[in-house]
């Protein structure tokens, strides 16, 4: 599998798996607007870990799987908001 980060390898996977013919049913299929996968492609967003996990309930496919897919080589994932572990908090 390419080393290089590129979300549109996993969305034509996912496309192919689910059988679905366009980004708008893809989107809706994966509970994502077509905003998101417009910007996926373009390579105006990433990935995140929460996208991972909502891919990974509709699809059945393991995270390392579509981190594979994806080209995605973080060894962990967190959902946005969160720090990293021992990192200092922020008051807000």
């Amino acid at each position: 599998m390419d080393a290089t980060y590129d979300p549109n390898r996993l969305l034509a996977a996912l496309a192919r798996e689910l059988k679905i013919t366009t980004d708008k049913k893809l989107a809706k299929t994966l509970g994502f607007s077509a905003g998101i996968i417009a910007g996926l492609r373009a390579g105006r967003l990433a990935l995140t870990a929460t996208m991972y996990l909502q891919i990974q309930e509709k699809s059945g496919l393991p995270l390392p799987a579509l981190q594979a897919l994806s080209g995605d080589r973080r060894r962990r994932l967190r959902p946005s908001g969160s720090a990293a572990p021992g990192a200092p908090r922020t008051e807000r």
